[in-house]
């Protein structure tokens, strides 16, 4: 006799568990965490004056600081000499002559110190990008054995005052060690010292350490050497932190003036802003002149500040990778 086992009811089939939803964002929360005032007293009318007041006035003087001298030179470069003089000073221009432009930009040959300068910047933001981008991918992923001294001494670099590295830096351009050679007045003069940027390395290793060992190792399985590696494999990932290095360099060139006022003492050599300093000590040049002769040194580096500004903040803050 077989005795068979009761047949057991099928479990009932669990409902398979609804998709956690985000709690949608409550109107006027857009700015949560923004501001160092709640939301409670931002809904409130007497916290929305108080913000917005305050807003408007700190915007109005930080414009006030950092425009009003842009607005000064433009303003005083269309002025006549005589008006130029007067005290108390004209805020609003009484007369405008706005070929005071093309007669500093003849008369001070400013042609040739702006070609000048635009040659040491290009230079020196190759050089740069060079030598930095090397120090900074050996010290990142090739490891040396002495590289946290290395990087260690090149950050304490950026504690000494720069004033107490002329003279160091002057004697050794005067006269290269084992090589002998007298750089002044010449391009190297300012590409060479510029070379190595503690800062812009800092930067640079400290974005290549956010790029994956695994990536680079995958490669170099394939057979890509260390130069390939960083070529086709580092270099595309960091245009971010690329662009604002070389951003750097090229305004950190272009608005130096006290090393370049020693290395350059030939006229014909000279960046702009040294000429521009050693025609203000002449008589020839109405101070009229001058503020457009400043203008026009100062619209290149506005117009990049102006374009990049984002690009600046955005490269640096840009150290995270997704894959």
């Amino acid at each position: 006799m077989t005795i068979t086992a009761p047949s057991r009811p099928p479990l009932p089939k669990l409902a398979d568990p609804a998709p956690a939803r985000r709690r949608p964002r409550p109107a006027g929360d857009h700015g949560a965490g923004r501001t160092l005032i709640s939301d409670t007293e931002l809904r409130r009318t007497r916290g929305k004056v108080v913000y917005f007041s305050v807003l408007t006035v700190v915007t109005i003087l930080f414009s006030l600081v950092f425009l009003f001298p842009l607005y000064w030179m433009v303003t005083g470069a269309v002025k006549e000499p005589a008006e130029f003089a007067l005290t108390p000073p004209t805020f609003i221009p009484e007369t405008f002559e706005p070929q005071n432009y093309a007669l500093a930009w003849d008369r001070m040959n400013i042609a040739r110190y702006f070609g000048n300068t635009v040659f040491y910047a290009v230079g020196g933001w190759l050089i740069q990008l060079v030598v930095d981008v090397g120090v900074a991918y050996a010290l990142s992923k090739l490891r040396p054995i002495f590289g946290k001294l290395v990087l260690g001494l090149m950050l304490a670099s950026l504690m000494l005052p720069a004033a107490a590295l002329l003279i160091p830096a002057y004697l050794t351009v005067a006269d290269v060690p084992i090589f002998g050679v007298n750089l002044l007045n010449t391009p190297w003069a300012l590409w060479l010292p510029a070379a190595a940027n503690a800062f812009n390395i800092y930067v640079l290793k400290r974005f290549f350490d956010q790029i994956p060992n695994d990536l680079l190792d995958s490669a170099s399985l394939d057979g890509a050497g260390r130069l390939r590696v960083l070529w086709h494999i580092v270099l595309p990932l960091s245009r971010p932190v690329l662009g604002v290095v070389s951003i750097f360099a090229i305004i950190g060139i272009w608005k130096d003036f006290l090393w370049p006022l020693l290395v350059l003492q030939d006229t014909e050599v000279q960046t702009i802003s040294v000429a521009l300093s050693r025609l203000s000590n002449t008589s020839q040049v109405p101070p009229t002149e001058m503020m457009a002769g400043l203008v026009i040194a100062s619209i290149p580096m506005i117009i990049i500040f102006l374009i990049f500004q984002r690009s600046i903040i955005g490269g640096l803050s840009a150290g995270s990778m997704k894959g």
